[in-house]
């Protein structure tokens, strides 16, 4: 059997349309890659099997390794400590206090990091109602401080 560019393009094509059932975002690449050997054998018809099969495997791995190294910008989630930089200033309101070092929850308008309450802790004690700024961000607990009054 001989394979000609038009087989590699069903291919890359029935590829494309399981990542439409399978969502991994991974699939489409192999068949973009597939889409690119069926352009190449259509132009070089003579092309060996060994050297379509290279090809793909070159172009799909390429392909996948731009989109999760350049364009993938889902990899910044959340993970522990990696969004202190936009957490750090938010401000909050005390809706469990605690005393010094003690844990207590602050509850935030808008969700940080994915939930809108967090465990807190601070140099001084916290009564419920205190407004409060995060200063660091310390595994899973915000490190907060208090605002004084007419502060923002």
């Amino acid at each position: 059997m001989n394979i000609v560019w038009w087989h590699w393009l069903i291919l890359g094509l029935i590829l494309i349309g399981l990542e439409l059932i399978i969502p991994s975002f991974t699939i489409i690449w192999f068949g973009l890659g597939a889409v690119i050997v069926s352009i190449v054998l259509a132009s070089l018809p003579s092309c060996p099997l060994s050297v379509q099969i290279l090809i793909w495997t070159v172009a799909s791995a390429l392909l996948t390794f731009a989109w999760f190294r350049f364009f993938n910008t889902r990899l910044d989630r959340t993970k522990a400590g990696s969004s202190k930089g936009a957490v750090i200033g938010e401000t909050g309101l005390v809706i469990r206090g605690a005393q010094q070092y003690d844990k207590g929850t602050v509850k935030f308008h808008l969700p940080l990091m994915g939930a809108d309450e967090w465990p807190c802790v601070a140099d001084d004690p916290l009564a419920v109602g205190d407004r409060v700024r995060v200063v660091d961000v310390e595994g899973h607990v915000m490190k907060v401080e208090k605002i004084a009054k007419g502060d923002k």
